[in-house]
């Protein structure tokens, strides 16, 4: 860099030769601490709100401030997506992690409306409400105690995989299934491609994936080609159909790696933020209490003729919407994400220089006590009335 700009980096240290600050980053996870990694920096370094360091195999700049997040976020032209190696192998390459950000706008446009709109989401919840209602009914009815998370993921899984590949057998599911459970433990490890390394499982655990996922396209396309429906439509068959403004078309890896990114984004975020909320809940019985209330008084509103929920009566679950944001910031699904600088750039009044990654850590701003009083304190009524000003509640 030349003395000059090395002057101008943020305070911090390198690591080790190679494994940088990656030991320190999973003894601090592996130990229920998450926080203790970031303490490190602010004990040694102070208050400053971006640190350096160097993890999964790159120079990069840790930032931990509202205003420094949020800078980083808006500045399209500064700064773009910077996942790690490992997660961009087993994404995909034509996943959203690591596409350009035109392609990311232009596919994002493609596959936002079926998954968020509102006649997709009225759609969809008939069949959410009955998984849930079966789920429920099966965990009660097994005499014994069930492993929560695994029961949840296998919930969320089912209605992620009716979302996204409608017509899906059960052979397809189940395999789907395992393949991303080992999928996922690979994400965020180091890519170290050796007999006994979390990423390594990982990589195979995508081969899989790859296999079912084109032996379901293939079987889509060939479908097509007879002119034979297969009844609903699916996200599989909206990416098989759209076409851009040119009429171009998605070829089968971008449609795998987008329903690879999806499928796994979907099912593992849900089950872990249904557990955490649950496990709140449990720990704090008046909040239990008044959540509870609320649903059954949304429940003596529904009209006899009414079978199951709808979106009017999911608007009206205000106290429940509050404690699942109050998980979401204390639990933080998505601890850090990733960018990399385009060029030059000032942080903070930091130097991250060009060709640096950048992380992000959402986590050090929900338990920030100058934006939340009393951070570690599961309290869901700091959400009354309260919007979070830009960049606190990521």
């Amino acid at each position: 860099l030349g003395a000059e700009r090395r002057a101008r980096l943020p305070p911090g240290e390198m690591g080790w030769p190679l494994v940088g600050g990656m030991w320190a980053f999973l003894r601090a996870f592996k130990s229920g601490k998450p926080d203790a990694f970031i303490a490190s920096f602010v004990r040694r370094f102070g208050r400053t709100g971006v640190y350096r360091s160097f993890m999964f195999s790159s120079p990069t700049v840790l930032v931990t401030t509202a205003e420094g997040c949020k800078q980083v976020l808006m500045d399209d032209d500064a700064f773009v997506t910077g996942w790690p190696k490992a997660t961009v192998a087993l994404v995909g390459p034509r996943s959203f992690v690591a596409m350009p950000h035109d392609e990311h706008r232009r596919i994002r446009k493609l596959t936002a409306a079926p998954i968020n709109g509102f006649d997709a989401l009225t759609g969809y919840l008939p069949f959410i409400d009955s998984t849930v209602t079966s789920s429920l009914r099966a965990w009660a009815d097994h005499g014994g105690s069930v492993e929560f998370l695994t029961e949840l993921r296998r919930m969320t899984f089912k209605i992620i995989v009716q979302i996204f590949l409608g017509g899906a057998d059960q052979a397809t599911t189940r395999a789907l299934e395992r393949s991303y459970t080992e999928l996922n433990y690979g994400m965020r490890a180091m890519a170290i491609n050796l007999p006994g390394f979390a990423y390594r499982g990982a990589l195979r655990a995508r081969r899989r994936l790859v296999a079912v996922l084109q032996g379901v396209l293939d079987e889509r396309r060939a479908a097509r080609a007879k002119g034979v429906s297969g009844g609903g439509v699916d996200m599989m068959d909206r990416l098989i159909e759209a076409q851009d403004e040119r009429g171009r078309r998605l070829d089968d890896d971008e449609i795998i790696d987008v329903l690879v990114m999806y499928l796994n984004a979907g099912h593992e975020s849900s089950g872990h933020i249904t557990m955490w909320a649950t496990v709140f809940l449990q720990e704090n019985p008046d909040m239990f209490a008044r959540a509870k209330a609320e649903q059954e008084a949304i429940m003596r509103s529904i009209p006899s003729s009414q079978r199951g929920l709808t979106l009017r009566d999911f608007r009206k679950m205000e106290y429940l919407s509050q404690v699942i944001d109050e998980t979401l910031r204390l639990v933080n699904i998505s601890f850090v994400s990733f960018r990399q600088a385009t060029r030059d750039v000032f942080v903070n009044g930091y130097l991250i220089p060009k060709g640096w990654k950048v992380q992000l850590w959402y986590r050090s701003v929900h338990m920030d006590p100058q934006v939340y009083p009393d951070p570690t304190k599961f309290d869901p009524s700091r959400w009354e009335g309260h919007s979070p000003r830009a960049g606190t509640f990521l």
